[in-house]
């Protein structure tokens, strides 16, 4: 899970559009492209079958659960939705999706609780219908998660007896259960990784279907000592491996900075593969698990210069060094392929860099894709704690005016990701779009 404090703004959406095209390189007629502006979805998108749910924000604050179809982008039903317990750092909780065979798929997601001492109901519905399934109570939990072909629940988080507990889609049924805090980093049909989020932070490797312990790896092993998972982290699969990435986080009380950097171990049996640790990750740029970009920070808190690596071997194939880097007041702005890195100045002219040999390039002719608002405020969210933000957007920018480039282009794999050759995003007005470009399948941004 994507624990960066980036925070867009919010603008509520209008009316339902379905188009054919939609002007970009990427998204031209000779791809199947949709979008839908009925929605306002404040968190990230989950994918499974023909179904896309997500966690949209109504015009009153209220939140509400909604399906689409991956096809066409309409609107299949939405439900009321709630967060209990979540911590506003995390982002807006995003329902799950599980597939459970001959094209049919449960959706599970938190709705309100109608009464009594507990404060939301987990709700399963069968994703083209929304008709419901089954219900569980909860306390507070971070939210559902797939976990192959299984739901996941850490729940009771915000007691001593919290514990994760993974569940049938099907029929609500608890198969096992883990004490304490964990979340789901990857997972296939046999196998699910989980960060157990404890004062010695682990990546473990359980058989999905009976719960048996296969490995577990310390993020210390890979780090080293002093860690602090309050400054977030994000996680992304590359092939046979999981590329990590914790944030610094500084002790209010000691003004230590914690632990921080990249790794990579092996899904299979948990051996690190390669680790860099001081570096943090940049926005935007890509997951950790495809075309990570850091910079070095050292003992001192000076920043380095930036450096693109290579997900599979942690290797540098790129860099531009930390006396090349401009001033104040950019922005990071990289272009489709990302073999550019760029410094975008609103209104004013940039700078871009050729990222693999380092050297600078005329900037007239290049373009870059960064956050579309640098100065995001928290949703006006209803009956939740304050502080939670919608999932970023980007847009296009011509670098040498540093003013948009024109709507309607389609991000990068890079920043989408993609599923089965299908792309998704949301715009910065909540508006969720989607291509069918036959990308190959890789994790975007957000992991």
């Amino acid at each position: 899970m994507l624990r960066p404090l980036w925070k867009p703004s919010l603008v509520l959406a209008g009316t339902l559009a379905v188009t054919a095209c939609s002007g970009s390189d990427a998204a031209t007629s000779n791809f199947p492209t949709w979008n839908n502006s009925q929605v306002n979805a404040v968190s990230r998108m989950a994918v499974a079958g023909d179904v896309v749910t997500t966690t949209s924000m109504k015009p009153d604050g209220t939140l509400e659960t909604v399906a689409v179809g991956l096809r066409d982008g309409r609107r299949l039903w939405a439900h009321p939705a709630t967060m209990a317990g979540r911590l506003p750092g995390m982002g807006v909780s995003t329902p799950a999706i599980v597939e459970t065979g001959k094209g049919q798929g449960v959706v599970v997601a938190l709705d309100p609780a109608k009464k009594g001492r507990w404060n939301a109901t987990l709700v399963a519905r069968e994703a083209h219908s929304g008709v419901q399934k089954w219900t569980r109570p909860v306390h507070s939990t971070f939210g559902p998660q797939r976990c192959g072909p299984y739901v996941c629940l850490s729940e009771h988080t915000a007691l001593a007896k919290a514990r994760m507990v993974v569940l049938d889609p099907a029929t609500g049924k608890t198969l096992w259960k883990l004490p304490g805090i964990s979340e789901v980093e990857w997972s296939d049909p046999s196998r699910v990784l989980l960060l157990r989020l404890a004062a010695n932070p682990m990546i473990e490797s359980y058989e999905v279907k009976t719960g048996k312990l296969q490995w577990q790896q310390p993020i210390e092993q890979a780090l080293g000592p002093g860690l602090d998972m309050s400054g977030g982290w994000a996680f992304g699969a590359a092939g046979e491996d999981l590329v990590g990435y914790v944030a610094p986080y500084t002790n209010p009380q000691t003004k230590k900075v914690s632990t921080f950097g990249l790794f990579s171990l092996k899904i299979g049996d948990g051996t690190i593969n390669w680790m860099r640790p001081s570096v943090v990750r940049v926005y935007p740029s890509g997951s950790p698990g495809y075309a990570p970009v850091v910079r070095p920070v050292d003992r001192q808190g000076s920043y380095g210069g930036f450096a693109r690596l290579d997900s599979a071997t942690g290797r540098v194939v790129g860099q531009v060094t930390a006396a090349d880097v401009p001033g104040s007041g950019w922005w990071l702005a990289f272009p489709d392929r990302m073999d550019k890195l760029g410094f975008l100045k609103h209104n004013a002219k940039g700078t871009a860099f050729d990222i693999v040999s380092g050297k600078s390039v005329p900037v007239e002719e290049e373009r870059g894709w960064s956050f579309c608002v640098t100065d995001p405020k928290p949703l006006a969210l209803r009956a939740q704690a304050p502080g939670f933000y919608s999932t970023a957007a980007v847009c296009e920018y011509d670098l040498a005016t540093g003013k948009r480039a024109g709507a309607g282009a389609a991000p990068p794999a890079w920043f989408t990701g993609s599923q089965d050759g299908w792309r998704l995003w949301r715009d910065e007005k909540g508006g969720i779009h989607a291509v069918n470009d036959h990308t190959s399948t890789a994790p975007g941004m957000y992991g």
